[in-house]
């Protein structure tokens, strides 16, 4: 079934580029055991597409096209559909949401000059735009999302000074992108005086007993989990049979979703997690999209009732974030298909501020974000929403990270990383200046 997708979502239909359109390669997952996730993300994403170009007749005049590679969230699937889809010329960005195919795809993206985006996930230090160029970890990077969480729990217990002696337990996810923050937890750990014990789970996640009969020996204050598909509801149906308590259970960013918590059923009641977008129908770019997209027959989801869920909605901000840059790189560069190089600029240019977001139907979907080519994150800003058994309710004020802390280690590995593949860091000098052709 998976080579038969394969086959059947090569980019034929683009081998020829028209220069009014616009293309975006998706290295989709809509099989295997983090469907899920890729079909409700990838979904909201050509939802947006689909609105934008239904709506408004694409950016500008120029329309926006799209072709499916199924990756099933395997690397070597992923890089294959990469070789396959890049030899369309008019590439806008990749979007593989996958940190494991992202880091494959680090050194081609840079040598073909077209953006990698990895929003809410990817490399960490790949924040520093001066090393990494055409990476952009939008809205959140690990290391931030970390930040995030224990500044949470701290607020529980009074402030990040009331952390001392406390225990916190890290479930991950044993993959690249689950072992991502074991030094950023190991950091904080020393730095505010709290007890950490990081237990992996390996790949996909079925089975939990040995973790939690660890976690219930141990008896933590907090259990983060930095979990992935199937591996949510199991930890929380498993937290229950030990007797942990949900509401002490905060989930991460790729734990945050209904399909983490409808398989689990009461077990989920009270589960925390956090978030850079909220569920829900009541946005206006939502409710646009029922209306123009699924009225008239083009809706991506086979199942109406996940639109305005975690996942879609992620999809749908996803897909903001790809237009504005387009529009910000065409006010430069011309109403007209862009390079990828374009885009670039475009994306280190991204600045939506509150207004702006609300003016694009957004308004209490996500805060903001502002880009630059120093910073390609945004400023990290999280929520977090408890689950009551039905829906998700935002149970915090926005929260930012701990930047002091954070923004000289993105430096030092993105430093060492340049050292390592002989890269020159950029100045701001030759950030301003135009994009190549």
């Amino acid at each position: 079934m998976a080579a038969a997708l394969a086959l059947t979502t090569l980019p034929f239909a683009h081998s020829q580029a028209r220069a009014d359109e616009q293309y975006f390669p998706l290295q989709s997952y809509r099989v295997g055991p983090y469907a899920a996730g890729g079909t409700g993300f990838f979904g909201g994403f050509i939802d947006y597409l689909n609105l934008i170009n239904t709506r408004d007749g694409g950016v500008n005049g120029v329309k926006l096209t799209w072709d499916e590679c199924e990756t099933q969230y395997e690397v070597e699937r992923g890089v294959e559909c990469y070789e396959r889809q890049k030899s369309h010329k008019d590439i806008a960005t990749w979007n593989p949401l996958s940190v494991g195919i992202a880091y494959a795809m680090i050194d081609r993206i840079t040598n073909d000059k077209v953006p990698l985006l990895t929003i809410n996930h990817g490399r960490t230090d790949s924040t520093d735009g001066s090393v990494f160029k055409y990476v952009f970890p939008l809205l959140l990077n690990p290391y931030s999302e970390t930040s995030g969480i224990v500044n949470y729990i701290a607020g529980k217990f009074g402030g990040v000074d009331s952390l001392k002696g406390k225990k916190i337990a890290v479930l991950y996810h044993g993959s690249p992108y689950g072992k991502e923050t074991i030094p950023i937890y190991e950091l904080l750990a020393k730095k505010y005086g709290f007890e950490l014990q990081q237990i992996e789970v390996p790949h996909p996640g079925n089975e939990q007993q040995s973790q939690w009969l660890t976690i219930r020996r141990w008896r933590p204050d907090y259990v983060v989990l930095r979990g992935w598909g199937v591996m949510n509801p199991v930890a929380l149906k498993t937290a229950q049979k030990v007797g942990f308590p949900a509401d002490h259970i905060v989930g991460n960013v790729w734990s945050n979703s209904e399909e983490d918590v409808l398989p689990a059923g009461a077990a989920a009641k009270g589960y925390v997690a956090i978030t850079t977008q909220a569920s829900g129908t009541e946005y206006p770019v939502v409710q646009e999209i029922v209306k123009t997209v699924y009225g008239a027959g083009k809706g991506n989801l086979d199942d109406k009732k996940r639109i305005g869920s975690v996942y879609h909605n992620l999809g749908i901000v996803n897909g903001i974030l790809n237009v504005e840059a387009i529009r910000i790189a065409q006010e430069k560069f011309g109403h007209r298909t862009l390079t990828g190089d374009e885009v670039r600029w475009g994306l280190e240019h991204l600045k939506l501020d509150p207004a702006r977001v609300e003016a694009l139907g957004a308004k209490g979907l996500f805060h903001s974000i502002n880009v630059t080519w120093k910073n390609h994150e945004g400023d990290g800003l999280v929520t977090f929403q408890q689950w009551d058994g039905a829906k998700w309710k935002v149970v915090s004020d926005w929260i930012a990270p701990d930047w002091a802390l954070l923004r000289p280690i993105i430096e030092k590995s993105a430093a060492a990383y340049a050292a390592e593949h002989q890269v020159k860091p950029r100045t701001e000098a030759d950030a301003d200046k135009a994009a190549s052709n």
